[in-house]
């Protein structure tokens, strides 16, 4: 039997068209206080090679710190970060294309190891939740 499966790791992969411009979705991906409304607390800049952090709720175990690194910044186009927490070594990557009438946005988070389901199941939920103040943020008007 191989180990094969021990290096497999999962992807998970959102996708969302927004009827706003890509330049107000960039602006809601990139500024620190716009991303607070929508994601986390955090001290982000635009910088590949940046360290930052996502700050959130400490729960039981988990001070509710995220350790990140800017990995790729390609302004209305790509946006990529490490996500690093609680064992999870992963890879957060926005990619930006004009759509019909607005911007499809796709995120993809991968490095979800296969002993890692909770993990993956708890991004899968974070995430949608995430996209849906997105889109409440926007839709508001203040990105």
């Amino acid at each position: 039997m191989s180990n094969s499966t021990e290096t497999t790791t999962r992807t998970l992969m959102i996708e969302r068209v927004f009827s706003h411009p890509p330049e107000k979705l960039w602006r809601a991906l990139t500024e620190s206080p716009l991303m607070a409304q929508w994601l986390l607390k955090n001290d982000f800049e635009p910088v590949a090679g940046k360290k930052f952090q996502f700050r959130s709720e400490p729960m039981a175990q988990w001070d509710g710190l995220i350790d990140c690194e800017v990995m790729v910044v390609d302004p209305l186009k790509r946006l990529s970060y490490s996500w690093n927490a609680l064992g999870l070594e992963s890879v957060v990557l926005f990619t930006l294309t004009p759509a019909e009438g607005g911007t499809h946005l796709r995120m993809e988070h991968s490095g979800f190891r296969a002993d890692q389901q909770q993990a993956y199941g708890g991004a899968k939920y974070g995430w949608q939740r995430f996209f849906d103040g997105l889109e409440r943020l926007l839709d508001g008007g203040a990105a």
